[in-house]
């Protein structure tokens, strides 16, 4: 674990993209740390080095190490060769993951299972379906612990004791929705894997889960949509795959 990637992830505000910049010119995040503005100025926006520049991102950087240890979150950064093939080839790969759970899943054969928070008992009843079968052929369930579909196709795979990887917009010290813990705990339990590219202590703040959505897609070789209601999150990330290269596919009402 290293503070200087804490660091690191923790100015994602100047976005992923300028954030793989400033790696690909500087190499680790350790280089960065001591860069003065006329510097930054050859890669950033003035608005973006104004984050960089900020001291408070490179405050309590101990107790975030000691916190992650405490509760056995791992952390794997874009320069390590454990981090996930599919994901480290879309337009803005994050720059970190932090996961709890088992982080061999990530590189295995993946879908993600996606939908309306408001959904019908028969897209319900569909997302376990799909996602039970697809799970015993040893194809690993991607959503994003949300209310409605993600959720019913995590429980799919938990009820077919196979891995499912959720993809959250929080820290991982925090659940979103409360009231989805117990399927949290049970990804953990089945072998699964929960990860996020935001450190500990970040809220739900809306702007964060378009941009998990990216993940989500990037992770999977396709995307399976249940039910979407217009202008959705669901959108948000059949866009991303459709840039990304990948198959979407749709359940007939």
């Amino acid at each position: 674990m290293n503070k200087y990637w804490i660091w690191f992830s923790r100015i994602n505000k100047i976005g992923a993209k300028a954030q793989y910049k400033l790696l690909e010119k500087y190499e680790t995040p350790e280089n960065i740390w001591s860069l003065d503005e006329n510097e930054l100025k050859e890669t950033l926006t003035q608005e973006q080095i104004k984050i960089v520049m900020n001291n408070e991102y490179k405050e309590n950087l101990e107790k975030y190490m000691e916190y992650m240890k405490k509760h056995g979150i791992k952390m794997i950064t874009i320069n390590d060769k454990k981090y996930p093939y599919n994901l480290r080839n879309i337009y803005d790969p994050p720059v970190v993951l932090y996961l709890v759970g088992n982080e061999n899943t990530l590189n295995n054969s993946s879908i993600a299972i996606i939908g309306s928070r408001l959904c019908s008992s028969y897209g319900k009843m569909i997302a376990k379906q799909f996602a039970y079968n697809i799970s015993k052929h040893n194809i690993n369930i991607v959503s994003g612990l949300a209310k409605g579909i993600d959720a019913c196709a995590h429980i799919g795979a938990i009820e077919a004791g196979k891995p499912t990887i959720a993809v959250i917009g929080t820290g991982l010290d925090i659940i979103y929705p409360e009231g989805n813990r117990k399927i949290y705990q049970d990804i953990v339990k089945t072998n699964g894997t929960i990860i996020t590219e935001y450190v500990v202590g970040t809220k739900p703040d809306k702007m964060n889960f378009p941009a998990r959505n990216r993940i989500i897609s990037g992770l999977s070789a396709g995307v399976l949509v249940v039910e979407a209601s217009k202008k959705s999150g669901t959108f948000i990330t059949t866009d991303f795959a459709l840039e990304q290269g990948k198959n979407i596919y749709a359940i007939p009402r």
